[in-house]
């Protein structure tokens, strides 16, 4: 049956759309026309105008996916059944590995570095009953920049502030990542931060894992943070006590596996919730997992037991004659899979989706020309943070220099991830939102066929390099960045499993089962990734794994699951005073996440600090935001978040939640996720929405008053 006599039932229309799209995807190589510019071009009204370029592109794209859908013979009972699959891959179940009961895999993300002994020999910063005026959970780079944030700004003494942190040291995800390969993908003179404040050059353009969890320790040391952190430590609850009008927290710390744990509670003035968001690693729930005899282990908590080797000395020799199995190829595999090629006897890279690979161009940083031509003057950090944000969010002036330039900077169309003033919806009919998507498409298709067309030519296997070629737009995945990946593939000892989106159908005893076929293995890595930061609505109870009741009793996931996202700036919400928290959800998103964790940190002082000069000397500040300022901005954010309809459709991933996103039916809870969008213009227009609220000086929408007075608004 050819297509144009298949008219598919209505109620499968639009999801039959986003299959066709992707699994029936037409060579778009012969659209010569479409062009990238260098640079958007800017009216005066500062909005990029690609112009006919851009609007013809549309066009021949919408032809060329109409005339797929007329011209290629398909069979549409075929189409039915396949989507059907498609719909049930997306399905996958991933087991968080931080939840589950079962002990051989709960172990897998204990910790393999903490010197238990030397932790229990020092005297514990936080007291049971102790009361501390400045609490911070998290002890990576969010909560070292809160806490450098209060201090710098005259807000807190050392003395008045204690970080708690699960892990057994400083670092936050670069504490538990340690496995070979290990790079920052974000530059390091942009991605390490207070590089001005601690005068450090790092080693290379793209810092390897060791040494940006040495900075961390650095910029604790620096800022006498060392002795005010308690780690090992799990906060259960939170709650606040409406008579002292202080948060009582709840914690459990892990003494080592000789001694049982500690249990206590204490009290805070402020809270800040800085637990990242690549923090609860999972796999997915393969039949057959418990049954496999050899070893297998999460790349989270790399263990070089099995493999050789350290962190420091990536000398992988256990791992000769070995049959290794990698499951995943998002950026942890990017790293790993040329480390591992280079000792295991046959190395086995289990993929359901291919990997977006582009150059890395790694290169170590002279000295002197970093001097003369990165930091060039006060305040260069900030001022090429800044830069690269424009060149990723498209708002580059068109004469603008590209500070970084590197791979981030030449893919216009991941903007439809992190937001960009030039391409904003004008209105949420479906034209309009085709319109909006097709543009985006328009944008990248000249960008991943370069990607593509490099990978068939460093991968010499022709049906390899067909396999390994990305297939999906841009924004679905995040970008990774390697010069040794698919070269890898060259190598007589690497077998790539593809698994067309299903993943591995079984694990046995002695092996793992791709369609239907065993291929015997030693060791199984995952490289599967985190727990999205879209659970439970984006909650950041449910992200930091934490109970949080606020005034009367309410429940701040229960909060979130009732109305969505629900804050002032996407870091305060009403009924949750002197309680701040980072996020993504109703503020901004970067690819360069420890340079928004200082944003936040920045912004959310400024509230603390006003707060603490409003009122009277000696009396304790409550600073709560108001129901009407949290609804209003919700309000806006939830009017813009059709700009990120290029998102839906995408292949199951951490971006939409595996996709969850698109399984969801039922018109409230699509508005509860929309409530829970990014700011659609990217980091650089939200910094001056934000610094506009800050420079108009009368803390509009937010409450100040001092303990034990009735709260209204100054």
């Amino acid at each position: 049956m050819s297509s144009d006599e298949y008219e598919p039932d209505l109620e499968l229309t639009e999801a039959l759309e986003e299959f066709t799209l992707f699994r029936y995807r037409p060579d778009l190589s012969d659209i010569e026309e479409v062009s990238e510019p260098t640079s958007p071009v800017l009216s005066s009204s500062g909005e990029t105008q690609y112009g006919m370029l851009l609007e013809k592109a549309v066009k021949e794209l919408h032809d060329i996916i109409e005339g797929l859908r007329l011209k290629s013979p398909f069979d549409a009972e075929e189409l039915a059944e396949d989507f059907a699959q498609f719909a049930k891959d997306k399905l996958e179940i991933l087991l968080s590995l931080t939840k589950t009961d079962e002990k051989r895999l709960s172990q897998l993300v204990e910790d393999p570095w903490a010197d238990h002994d030397l932790l229990n020999a020092q005297d514990p910063p936080i007291k049971e009953n102790g009361v501390y005026k400045h609490f911070i959970l998290g002890a990576g780079y969010g909560g070292l920049q809160y806490a450098v944030r209060l201090l710098e700004d005259g807000i807190a003494r050392a003395d008045e502030i204690r970080l708690l942190d699960a892990a057994g040291g400083f670092g936050g995800t670069w504490y538990w990542n340690r496995f070979p390969g290990l790079h920052c993908d974000i530059e390091s003179y942009v991605y390490l931060p207070l590089l001005e404040e601690t005068g450090y050059i790092p080693s290379k353009k793209y810092a390897p894992g060791h040494e940006i969890r040495a900075h961390a320790k650095r910029i604790a040391a620096k800022w006498n943070l060392v002795d005010k952190t308690l780690f090992r430590t799990d906060v259960e609850e939170i709650t606040w006590d409406e008579l002292s009008e202080l948060w009582n927290i709840r914690i459990k710390q892990s003494r080592g596996p000789l001694h049982s744990p500690w249990n206590f509670t204490f009290q805070a003035q402020y809270v800040y919730l800085a637990a990242g968001v690549l923090t609860k690693p999972q796999i997915p729930d393969i039949p057959g997992l418990l049954s496999f005899s050899g070893s297998l282990f999460h790349t989270a908590r790399w263990n070089y037991n099995v493999t050789g080797g350290s962190q420091e000395n990536q000398q992988l020799f256990k791992l000769n004659e070995k049959r290794v199995a990698i499951v995943g190829t998002a950026a942890t595999s990017i790293g790993v899979v040329p480390e591992v090629a280079k000792y295991a006897g046959e190395l086995y890279v289990v993929q359901r989706t291919p990997a977006y690979v582009k150059p890395r161009n790694q290169q170590p940083t002279d000295p002197k020309l970093f001097g003369t031509q990165v930091a060039r003057k006060q305040g260069w950090q900030y001022e090429r943070q800044i830069n690269l944000n424009r060149f990723m969010t498209n708002a580059a002036a068109p004469d603008e220099e590209n500070m970084v330039g590197d791979g981030w900077t030449d893919m216009p169309a991941y903007s439809a991830v992190l937001g960009s003033p030039s391409h904003q919806v004008v209105g949420s009919s479906p034209d309009e939102l085709n319109h909006h998507v097709d543009k985006f498409h328009a944008l990248d298709l000249p960008h991943m066929e370069a990607v593509r067309n490099r990978v068939a030519q460093v991968v010499k296997d022709s049906k390899t390099a067909e396999k390994l070629k990305p297939w999906f737009p841009s924004w679905c995945k995040r970008p990774t960045f390697s010069d040794t990946y698919l070269e890898s593939f060259n190598l007589p000892n690497v077998h790539l499993l593809d698994t067309g989106g299903k993943g591995p159908s079984e694990i046995t005893e002695s092996g793992i089962v791709i369609d239907d076929k065993e291929y015997p293995v030693d060791i199984i890595i995952f490289g599967t990734g985190y727990e999205p930061p879209s659970s439970g609505l984006g909650s950041p109870a449910a992200r930091t794994n934490v109970k949080i009741y606020g005034c009367g009793g309410e429940s701040l996931n229960d909060k979130w699951l009732s109305k969505g996202a629900t804050t002032f700036h996407g870091y305060a919400t009403n009924g949750f005073p002197n309680l701040f928290f980072t996020g993504i959800n109703q503020a901004t998103i970067t690819g360069n996440n420890v340079f928004m964790l200082g944003l936040i940190a920045e912004h959310v002082a400024y509230f603390v600090s006003e707060a603490e000069r409003r009122v009277e000397p000696g009396q304790r500040a409550i600073v709560e935001v108001s129901k009407e300022a949290e609804d209003s901005h919700s309000t806006e954010i939830l009017n813009r978040s059709a700009f990120f309809s290029p998102q839906v459709g995408c292949t199951p991933g951490y971006f939409n939640g595996y996709g969850e996103a698109s399984r969801i039916t039922d018109v409230a809870e699509k508005l509860k996720r929309a409530r829970g969008a990014a700011w659609s213009e990217g980091t650089v227009s939200f910094l001056r929405y934000i610094q506009e609220w800050r420079d108009e000086g009368s803390m509009k929408g937010v409450s100040i008053t001092s303990a034990g007075n009735s709260r209204s608004k100054l």
